[in-house]
């Protein structure tokens, strides 16, 4: 039986309260429309030719047949993208950067992973597309791979890129190289503080690349319009940015690009890149017809963005009282083909739990022959935290300290600055640690043989970004709430939820609807723990520009000074004449003969993101005959700052549980000397079930961010980093054995015992 509990500071109308989903009976009913249910007319069906090779030179590619073939309407390579005809001195500065970004899309010169998209043809059927891609003959030079993160940097590596060069802490290197960049963030004397130490621990570690494992995979739909307009369909979390990308690599302007985003069958990240859409569009250009693109499962695994494989090497120094002197940490991450990984947000994240005085991080981001890195929730964090919270529970048994009581010791709060330089305000981490030490979970003995107990503890940033809600108010006293945000687990409902307690009025009278590119401002992605707070907060400001004009039509209707009104809880009145009086439904029903309808528009970039702690628990048995690991119990302890919808703040800790299980014990890209991925389906790639789980207990913390009008803090991110350490170092404490590389698989349980 799970255990949910709310520690609430404040209490609202409408936030904080467990609403209906307005999406909701479309999607257990079937008739929410997702990016394949898109159905045109003359739709022609694609089909993209990949890659077998890791790492190769195109010599040659022949089209000729598959141009001839039945029902083939066009075929494309990288050749028919603007930029094979653009000379580098016309793209000056920017040159590398599309080239990068063009070569992901379609190849030109080299393949650099299996799956690598090379050329792609639109015919009358998706079987007749299938056959014709058969017929297009590609030459390749086959090229030595370089497959792990230590092995591309090298000396002596294959490289991905002749013209890459290693970005210096600012200075580029004057060989090529496999290393893309090279940061540092740094405070205090780490030599000083390694020296004040009772105790220095150094360890290294290791993680496997993952994948995000949404159901949905990812598809496009494009029409390419006689004049010029552009429109896509597609299961992205952000519209704005495919719109971008899109119009950036095909040299198209912006204003003739239409993005519509069709429901979401999840993302987590993973449907930020936009993989399909500008192929869809250059065969709807080609052909003069709709052109709709659909990865295989085997297509998503292969061509779409994991999470990094990393080596990690953390130094820590503490005192015998178990104070945290220095910390040096050294992060290299896969970013696959092409730049682009999350160490530095794995860097800013490794410390970011614990006051630190001296502190060194050195992040690496590495080319490797596997496909292009792309977001996995709080991208980079899981990693490092496995290496900090493994050497910190180390740490602890070597000195005989609590870990819940060590961390409280050394813990961030406010006013303590990060490593990397910001200063904290109000946080949330020693309430979670307070709420963990006390919990049942944490005060029940853990009995029996073989097994182990683990904490750990998690940030995430979260971030504010641009975003964009139109609020207009019906006749009938409801308001139709337009946002630019895609939902994935609940916006809708968090963002009417906010716009209603703003306004006064019932939650069911605001009616939220997603739209396309031309419909709404700039909005962001979904992403980042940034969607409730940020595209929130525009809600909140629409819904106070709807107050005003309420409040102007009012004094014209009573024919008042405008400061002789006010406005609160959906009810206008006079302030000092009793008998004028309206609710939010009756001026409604005035608009229109009054002066015409309402709208409250807001386009906002809040800086007041609050940064969100959690703290993990995790009870596990070993079976010692055959390294099978069993989750017994879980409990996940989380900041919230407010939980505007508690349900689905519960499920966002426990969606990330369970994918940090899987991460943690089976979920890994495996592949073989050639560098072909040999697990790509969900058969092979073992991700957690039902039967793999115990019930999650959750316990929300609310520790208002004084940055938002109701103290929210993003959620999304945090519920996936705690795992991976946590599970860790329970079972290390099952066999009594340090495990440093993930995933522990039962495999490597037996070879540890």
């Amino acid at each position: 039986m799970t255990s949910n509990i709310v520690l609430s500071e404040v209490e609202y109308n409408v936030v904080g309260k467990r609403h209906l989903r307005p999406d909701g009976v479309d999607k257990v009913t079937g008739r929410a429309q997702y990016g394949a249910d898109i159905r045109l007319a003359g739709l022609l069906a694609g089909k993209v030719l990949r890659s077998p090779h890791a790492h190769a030179r195109i010599k040659s590619i022949d089209t000729t047949a598959a141009a001839a073939g039945p029902g083939v309407h066009a075929v494309v390579t990288a050749g028919d993208l603007p930029f094979a005809a653009l000379t580098r001195e016309e793209l000056g500065g920017d040159y590398q950067r599309l080239k990068f970004a063009n070569n992901h899309v379609l190849a030109a010169d080299k393949v650099l992973f299996k799956g690598h998209p090379v050329a792609a043809v639109a015919a009358e059927s998706q079987h007749l597309a299938e056959e014709a891609v058969k017929l297009i003959r590609v030459e390749y030079e086959v090229l030595p791979p370089a497959m792990t993160v230590r092995e591309a940097m090298e000396p002596d590596a294959p490289l991905l890129h002749d013209d890459l060069y290693t970005s210096e802490l600012g200075q580029l290197s004057e060989r090529p190289s496999n290393i893309a960049a090279h940061m540092a963030f740094a405070t205090g004397d780490v030599e000083l503080g390694l020296t004040q130490a009772d105790l220095v621990v150094e360890r290294e570690y290791q993680t496997a690349s993952v994948h995000q494992g949404y159901i949905e995979p990812h598809n496009a739909t494009a029409f390419w319009n006689a004049d010029g307009q552009l429109n896509i369909w597609c299961s992205t979390q952000g519209p704005f940015v495919v719109r971008t990308n899109v119009a950036d690599i095909l040299r198209h302007p912006v204003s003739r690009v239409k993005v519509t985003p069709m429901e979401i069958g999840g993302g987590f990240g993973g449907k930020i890149t936009a993989y399909l859409e500008p192929i869809a569009a250059l065969l709807s250009q080609k052909s003069g017809r709709p052109v709709k693109l659909l990865m295989s499962r085997t297509e998503v695994f292969e061509a779409s963005g994991p999470a990094p494989g990393t080596w990690m090497k953390v130094k820590l120094g503490v005192t015998r009282e178990g104070r945290i002197t220095a910390a040096d940490i050294t992060l290299a991450f896969e970013a696959g083909a092409y730049p682009g990984s999350p160490v530095m947000q794995g860097a800013a994240c490794a410390l970011a739990c614990y006051d630190v005085p001296n502190g060194r991080i050195n992040g690496y981001d590495v080319v490797v022959n596997k496909p292009k890195t792309a977001a996995y929730r709080a991208p980079g964090s899981p990693q490092a935290a496995f290496a900090v919270e493994s050497v910190i529970d180390e740490i602890c048994e070597e000195l005989g300290l609590d870990p819940v009581e060590f961390r409280l010791r050394n813990a961030a709060k406010e006013g303590v600055r990060r490593v990397e330089g910001p200063v904290y305000r109000r946080v949330g981490l020693v309430e979670c640690l307070e709420a963990a030490r006390n919990h049942d979970h944490y005060r029940t003995p853990l009995e029996g043989e073989n097994r182990g107990r683990g904490v750990a503890a998690g940030f995430w940033f979260n971030r504010g970004f641009q975003s964009s809600v139109n609020l207009t108010v019906n006749p009938d006293g409801t308001v139709n709430l337009i946002e630019g945000s895609v939902d994935i687990g609940g916006s809708r409902a968090t963002i009417a939820q906010q716009a209603a307690e703003t306004l006064g009025i019932a939650y069911d009278e605001v009616k939220p609807t997603v739209v396309d590119t031309d419909s709404i401002g700039y909005t962001m992605v979904t992403g980042g723990s940034r969607t409730t707070f940020a595209t929130g907060w525009a809600a909140i400001e629409a819904a106070e520009d709807v107050k005003r004009q309420l409040v102007e039509r009012a004094a014209k209707i009573w024919d008042t000074p405008i400061e002789d009104v006010e406005y609160a809880d959906g009810v206008l009145s006079h302030k000092s004449d009793p008998e004028l009086r309206m609710t939010f439904k009756e001026l409604a029903r005035q608009l229109l003969g009054t002066g015409g309808g309402v709208t409250g528009v807001s386009n906002v970039d809040p800086a007041g993101e609050g940064n969100s702690f959690g703290v993990h628990i995790v009870d596990l048995e070993v079976d010692p005959d055959t390294g099978k690991v069993t989750i017994l119990r879980y409990t996940a302890v989380q900041d919230a700052g407010k939980a505007v919808h508690p349900s689905y703040v519960e499920g966002q800790m426990q969606g990330g549980v369970v994918q940090g299980i899987g991460w943690a014990l089976n979920e890994e890209y495996f592949f073989n000397d050639q560098g072909q991925m040999m697990n790509s389906s969900f058969l092979d790639y073992r991700m957690p079930t039902a039967l793999d789980l115990p019930m999650i207990d959750t316990v929300i913390v609310e520790v208002a961010n004084p940055g938002h009008p109701y103290g929210v803090r993003g959620v999304g991110e945090v519920p996936i980093v705690p795992p991976l350490p946590a599970i860790g170092s329970a079972i290390s404490h099952a066999i009594g054995s340090r495990m440093r590389r993930l995933p522990v698989t039962p495999g490597a349980i037996l070879e540890a015992l």
